[in-house]
C-alpha cells in the first residue's frame, strides 16, 4: 500500500530521485507532515470547499456518508472496503479524495526505473518514505534488492521505530539511512510520539555497525526539544555511532495543518513555525565545538 511516487526530487538523498511513499507508521507523532500516510489502510480526505452541494455522488456510493442539509457527514469507520474502491472514482470535483493505491511489487519496480537515466547521470536513486516504510519490511527488502541488481543506489526515511528484524531484512540493500532521532528522554518521547525511545535507540546501535551511513534528521519542534540542552544530548549520541558523520536540524513547519482539516483529525502541534535561528546555529557550534559531525540547518 503506497500513497505517492514523487519524482526528481532533490532533497532526500543525493542527486534525483523518485520517492516512494508507503503508507502506515507505528508512531503518532502530533506534528506529522503527511498525516495520511499513518493508517496501514486507505484514508478519506474531504474538502468542503470543493464540493457540489447537490452532487450527492459519494453519498450513493457510501453507507458512510450522508448529507444533513448543506453539511457532507462523513463516518470514516462505517465505509467499506469496496466503497472505498468506489469512492475514489465518484467526486467529479476531487473534494473527496481517497488517498491509498495497492500495488505489486513489479509494478512499482517498473515505475521507478522509468528514471534511472536521471539516477545515472545526477548521482540519484531511489528513496523509500512514508509513512514508515520498514513498516512493509517485505517489499521495500525486495524493490531495494533489485534496484541494486540494476545499479540503483538506495536511501530510506525511517523513524527507526519497528522490529530490529525489519531493519536487519533491509540494511544490506540500503545505502543511505536518513533516519529520526527526535528525543533521548523516554517519557517526554512516549508522551509526545506514543512510541519507544528504547527500540529506537537500541536500532540505531545495532545498525550503526552493519550500515556505511547513517544521516540522522531531527525534527525541532516548539515545546518538545526546542532546547540547547535537549539537541545537544541528540547531538552527543550521534556522535556515538560509527557510520553517522552527518545530522539535519529541520526547523518545524505549519505546511501539513491543512490536512488535518482534510481527514478530520485534530492538529495538536503549535500553530507558529520555529522562529529561533539562534538556537539553531548554537546547536550547530556545539557540534563542530565538541563532535565529528557534520551539521546542517535544513528548511
Amino acid at each position: 500500500m503506497y500513497f505517492n511516487i514523487q519524482r526528481f526530487s532533490t532533497h532526500d538523498g543525493d542527486g534525483i530521485r523518485s520517492i516512494l511513499f508507503l503508507k502506515g507508521c507505528s508512531l503518532a507523532c502530533p506534528w506529522c507532515q503527511n498525516p495520511e500516510s499513518r493508517s496501514e489502510k486507505h484514508s478519506v480526505l474531504f474538502d468542503e470547499r470543493s464540493c457540489m452541494a447537490d452532487c450527492n455522488l459519494c453519498v450513493g456510493a457510501s453507507q458512510g456518508i450522508e448529507r444533513d442539509g448543506d453539511t457532507l457527514v462523513i463516518n470514516r469507520k462505517q465505509i467499506s472496503d469496496d466503497e472505498l474502491i468506489a469512492l475514489k472514482r465518484v467526486c467529479p470535483t476531487e473534494a473527496l479524495t481517497v488517498c491509498g493505491k495497492e500495488a505489486e511489487s513489479d509494478y512499482l519496480f517498473d515505475t521507478l526505473m522509468k528514471d534511472k537515466p536521471f539516477y545515472d547521470q545526477s548521482g540519484g536513486g531511489v528513496t523509500f518514505s512514508g509513512g514508515e516504510p520498514l513498516m512493509q519490511p517485505d517489499l521495500v527488502t525486495d524493490l531495494a534488492m533489485r534496484l541494486h541488481d540494476a545499479d540503483v543506489p538506495t536511501a530510506i526515511e525511517s523513524c527507526m521505530h519497528v522490529p530490529w528484524k525489519n531493519i536487519e531484512k533491509a540494511a544490506p540493500h540500503i545505502d543511505c539511512w536518513l533516519a529520526d532521532l527526535k528525543h533521548t528522554d523516554e517519557e517526554k518521547f512516549l508522551s509526545w510520539a506514543k512510541g519507544s525511545l528504547k527500540r529506537i535507540k537500541e536500532n540505531f546501535r545495532k545498525l550503526a555497525p552493519i550500515t556505511k551511513r547513517i544521516v540522522i534528521r531531527v525534527p525541532v519542534v516548539p515545546g518538545f526539544n526546542d532546547t540547547d540542552q535537549e539537541l545537544q544530548q541528540i547531538i552527543d549520541f550521534a556522535s556515538s555511532l560509527e557510520s553517522c558523520k552527518e545530522l539535519h536540524l529541520l526547523p518545524y513547519h505549519t505546511l501539513g495543518i491543512n490536512k488535518y482539516r482534510l481527514l478530520d483529525m485534530p492538529y495538536e502541534c503549535s500553530d507558529q513555525p520555529l522562529n529561533n535561528p539562534e538556537l539553531l546555529q548554537r546547536v550547530q557550534q556545539y557540534a563542530s565545538n565538541n563532535t565529528q559531525l557534520n551539521v546542517t540547518i535544513r528548511g
